[in-house]
């Protein structure tokens, strides 16, 4: 057990002690796979020089490969890339120079003159100036001297340029002109400057409401309410998506309207005349409105208003006041019942707007307060009481033929 152990304890040592040991193991190795001793390692230099040709010598790789210089120098190899990036870069700024700068300026000059309305250029002709206000309320009166107790002219609506007259006159009012030359006092607060939202030629579309009023609100859908405007106001659009369209407003931002109770047309059109069917219809909406002198809305309306709203958004554009309107269209040859001699109320048809006198007897020969035919036998015109606008029906036998002075008819059957 002893030499056994001992003998284990020194094979460490015999495999890494003595010379003589790694001396035959070289050699004998070195015999059998032919490996050269270490004092002849570099004899294969002196071997080389027995060798005949070239080798070894340098080589001309323009001359052996036919190469260009370009192609034989390595060390031009990082210039080249950086030529290619400025090439690169260089076609790219060219691209986009003529894409987005050269073609727009180049391609509407090449098809002027032809129908593809991609290149049809718009001829713009601003209608206003500094001078102009636009009405930023849904309604405004104007009123003839600049207090609020004074008397109603008329009305001005949503979206309306006035050429201003005389600014900050006093009590906060600026003297103003409509643009069918009524000159009134209006408040300062209700007018604005900048006149891009009422210019045909900035828009697409212009639309007219033809409901009794209409929501403005902030997004197209689930917005909240910017301004609530009345019949016959007129505001342009240029977007229009299904049910809606985004419309200009005074203050310089927009606003979203519903399609339903809107009519639309080109920019500078205007609204193709209807039969009286259509403006007895839009007359018919107003009923019940509260009751004002030369009021335009169904907030403060007068029969006068009430012609001159339901005409414009059906095609006939009427002046405001009962005098001017007194004048449109043609007069109506009124029939009478031989016998009798009462009026024949057939000869009286819808649309037609009846002018009265005063029910007092006063100035017989003088426009009181007018009335609307709205089918045989009925009329729309101010209660007794003068608070609304109401239906009220006449035969033969009412007062209120003995009160017409003329009966226009504006609208054909």
């Amino acid at each position: 057990m002893k030499k056994n152990q001992s003998n284990n304890e020194n094979k460490p040592f015999k495999l890494f002690n003595s010379k003589k040991n790694e001396e035959f193991i070289i050699e004998s190795n070195s015999e059998k796979r032919k490996i050269r001793h270490i004092e002849d390692a570099a004899s294969f230099l002196n071997e080389t020089n027995n060798i005949e040709g070239d080798y070894g010598e340098a080589q001309d790789m323009m001359d052996l490969w036919s190469l260009d210089e370009k192609s034989a120098t390595v060390k031009r190899k990082r210039r080249n890339r950086y030529i290619r990036i400025v090439v690169a870069f260089a076609v790219t700024v060219i691209f986009i120079f003529a894409v987005f700068y050269l073609l727009p300026r180049v391609l509407p000059e090449f098809f002027k003159g032809t129908n593809i309305e991609l290149f049809v250029e718009r001829d713009v002709h601003l209608e206003y100036d500094d001078s102009y206000r636009v009405v930023n309320k849904s309604s405004e009166s104007l009123m003839t001297s600049p207090d609020p107790a004074s008397k109603c002219i008329t009305q001005v609506l949503y979206n309306e340029p006035v050429l201003m007259v005389e600014e900050n006159v006093s009590n906060g009012y600026s003297l103003v002109t409509t643009l069918d030359g009524i000159t009134g006092y209006v408040k300062n607060s209700a007018l604005v400057t900048g006149t891009d939202s009422v210019e045909p030629d900035l828009h697409e579309y212009k639309l007219i409401v033809s409901d009794v009023s209409k929501n403005v609100m902030t997004h197209a859908s689930q917005g909240t309410l910017i301004a609530r405007v009345n019949m016959n106001t007129v505001l342009y659009a240029d977007v229009k998506r299904d049910g809606v369209y985004q419309v200009s407003l005074p203050n310089g931002q927009s606003g979203w309207i519903g399609s339903s109770g809107v009519i639309e047309i080109g920019p500078r059109d205007q609204i193709e005349e209807v039969s009286s069917r259509y403006f007895v219809s839009s007359a018919i909406s107003l009923v019940n409105s509260v009751y004002r002198e030369n009021g335009l809305t169904m907030n403060g309306l007068s029969m006068n208003g009430l012609v001159y709203v339901c005409s414009c958004v059906n095609g006939i554009p009427m002046p405001r006041t009962m005098d001017a309107q007194m004048n449109m269209g043609t007069e109506v040859k009124l029939e009478y019942d031989v016998v009798s001699g009462d009026l024949i109320v057939e000869s009286i048809i819808p649309g037609d707007i009846l002018f009265l006198s005063s029910p007092y007897g006063d100035n017989p020969n003088k426009v009181y307060e007018i009335a609307l035919c709205t089918g045989t036998g009925t009329l729309l015109m101010v209660s007794d009481a003068r608070t609304t606008i109401k239906l009220v029906n006449f035969n033969a036998n009412s007062d209120i033929g003995e009160r017409i002075l003329t009966v226009r008819r504006v609208f054909s059957e």
